[in-house]
């Protein structure tokens, strides 16, 4: 489950029969949210003791719900990823993507999506992003 950004985020939060509606679970769903879809997370309980990471305008909202912002654009923690600034989106599907499907395939993704003649240097840098919060691969032993 993907929560993004968005105009209403602070009326979404607010409106009790709206949040109750969501029914989401870290032990059995990856869970990410974008920038003000932070707080959506946070609201919910989801980041308690986990920091998160959100945009400049979201984040005294965040830091009120009693969760530590990160100043870097990624962090995960377990099925709970977030993201701060619009363009580190690319950098949470990459993580999803790499949890679903392994990180061969978020980086082609990436790849697929970066502005030509950047590629190399736009999938390096999701996977550096990105890889220290991705499952140890298992190794034969």
């Amino acid at each position: 489950m993907i929560v993004g950004s968005g105009l209403q985020t602070r009326e979404v939060v607010a409106n009790a029969a709206l949040m109750a509606q969501l029914q989401l679970d870290p032990a059995r769903q990856l869970l990410g949210a974008q920038c003000s879809g932070t707080l959506v997370l946070a609201t919910l309980g989801l980041l308690q003791d986990v920091p998160a990471c959100t945009d400049l305008t979201t984040k005294p909202r965040v830091r009120e719900a009693g969760v530590a912002v990160l100043d870097q654009p990624f962090v995960a923690r377990g099925n709970v990823a977030t993201a701060g600034g619009c363009l580190a989106s690319v950098y949470l599907a990459a993580w999803v993507i790499a949890r679903l499907e392994g990180p061969e395939a978020a980086e082609s993704a990436v790849h697929y999506v970066a502005p030509v003649g950047e590629k190399d240097e736009y999938v390096a840098r999701a996977m550096r992003n990105i890889a220290p919060y991705l499952p140890a691969p298992v190794t034969a032993g």
